[in-house]
């Protein structure tokens, strides 16, 4: 039996904040704030961060009920697993909610759903953290396969 929103005859919360437009505007304002952080920028190899948006975007996706492009693309999230190379400390946490909370904020979504939106990404950003801060990720300096293809 398919218990999906839509099966059911209902609204997934992609679709009620907007679809794809709502979080492709979510995505680029929080890496506008990432591009001119030095905490954060230093964690993007990429010159341009097009890869990183359109990972995030297409994750966020997924996860809300839209596209399944993120797992098409690169398989299981494994969001520990992908981070592991990076310090995720609390400041580092602090710097990408801040920039987060902005981006969300300027979408000017229902209460509900903004509150929603929120809660979970302030609970995804404190199961990354990794290490202290300044001290070192716990997979620095190795190759994980997967983690920016």
């Amino acid at each position: 039996m398919n218990t999906t929103p839509e099966a059911l005859g209902q609204q997934s919360f992609y679709e009620a904040v907007g679809g794809h437009e709502t979080f492709v505007k979510l995505v680029d304002r929080f890496y506008e704030g990432v591009a001119e952080d030095p905490e954060l920028r230093p964690m993007y190899p990429e010159e341009d961060l097009t890869g990183a948006r359109h990972r995030l975007t297409t994750f966020l996706e997924q996860y809300w009920g839209g596209p399944r492009t993120y797992s098409a693309e690169r398989g299981h999230p494994r969001l520990r697993i992908r981070h592991a190379v990076f310090p995720v400390s609390p400041s580092a946490r602090d710097a990408w909610l801040h920039h987060m909370r902005v981006a969300l904020d300027e979408l000017e979504l229902a209460p509900l759903h903004e509150q929603t939106l929120w809660d979970y990404l302030e609970r995804a950003a404190h199961s990354l953290i990794n290490t202290v801060d300044g001290g070192e990720a716990p997979a620095a300096g190795r190759e994980i396969p997967g983690h920016l293809d």
